[in-house]
């Protein structure tokens, strides 16, 4: 398979994780029942299964990182699996941001491609699963979960694909697969039946070789989309502004005091020493809550903006 289908493939389960061709890289979800719990990335990835903190690991210990010291302090807690991890607004937030950092982009492409996609490409190939579509509905059975149960049902009740045939094979897969969603006793995995039938939509259609352009829950895929490359947001200054927090020991120097200096500009009475301190953070949040922000006491694009700096 040559690269076009390969990605192609991935552009698909892309629409069933994040709604677009291309994923989103700072997509954070947590949904109430999902026993994967806090999910990240252009491909979903879990604080349950382990795979966050895998992701998150490689991340902080890449090549310029930009958030590498927010997310390392996480690393243990994400090791651990703790589900608290899903109501941390700062972790979300930074996660957010981390998103449009081309180191994590690099990241999450090397990362996605090693943990599900060549795991599914030797599931494929194993199974002489040959065409595109067989592979894409291969890979979203690795990133959705539950692949090795329902392709013993499968060959269980149709046989093996060596043996009916590639096409029936991954036809008769993609309805039992349906069938085993829409009656699941998680509600959560009951609405995800649309992947099935994004799948039925294609064998019905014979595209087979996931020609292009075609369409996913109402998504266009086209060469353009396959060769879309996220922006990069860099700065046109040399230096990067920090993102700026009550850490121990309390952060310091002349942004923490700009920062002091905006608050003062604003009517709060504060001492300039250029120390992030708790009484710092408390007025932060103050502040934040009076211009309708997240009140986390982190300084980030947002605050920076309402504050003048």
């Amino acid at each position: 398979m040559g690269e076009l289908e390969k990605r192609t493939a991935q552009a698909i389960v892309n629409i069933f994780e994040s709604g677009k061709a291309a994923g989103d890289y700072g997509a954070v979800t947590v949904l109430a029942g999902d026993s994967g719990h806090l999910t990240y990335g252009k491909a979903q990835t879990t604080l349950a299964s382990g795979n966050l903190y895998l992701l998150i690991k490689a991340y902080v210990e890449s090549a310029g990182a930009l958030y590498a010291s927010a997310l390392k302090e996480y690393l243990p807690a994400l090791k651990r699996c703790e589900a608290s991890l899903d109501n941390d607004a700062r972790l979300r937030w930074v996660l957010q941001e981390a998103g449009a950092d081309p180191a994590m982009q690099d990241v999450q492409d090397g990362f996605f491609d090693r943990v599900f996609w060549k795991p599914s490409a030797d599931a494929a190939r194993a199974l002489g699963i040959k065409t595109p579509l067989g592979l894409a509905v291969v890979y979203d059975s690795h990133i959705h979960g539950s692949w090795r149960y329902l392709k013993g049902r499968v060959e269980e009740k149709a046989g093996k694909a060596s043996t009916i045939g590639e096409k029936r094979w991954i036809a008769a897969y993609v309805g039992e697969r349906k069938a085993w969603l829409a009656s699941h006793d998680n509600r959560l995995l009951r609405r995800t039946i649309y992947r099935m039938e994004a799948f039925e939509e294609l064998i019905a259609a014979g595209n087979w070789s996931l020609a292009l352009p075609l369409t996913v829950r109402g998504v266009r895929i086209d060469a353009d989309i396959i060769d879309y490359h996220p922006p990069v947001r860099v700065s046109a200054e040399g230096a990067e502004e920090r993102l700026l927090l009550l850490k121990s020991p309390p952060m310091t120097g002349e942004d923490v005091r700009a920062l002091e200096e905006a608050l003062k500009r604003h009517g709060y009475v504060i001492n300039t020493d250029g120390v992030f301190d708790e009484n710092l953070e408390r007025i932060v949040k103050d502040f934040q809550q009076l211009e309708r922000l997240t009140a986390d006491g982190i300084i980030g694009a947002s605050t920076r903006a309402a504050l003048g700096i």
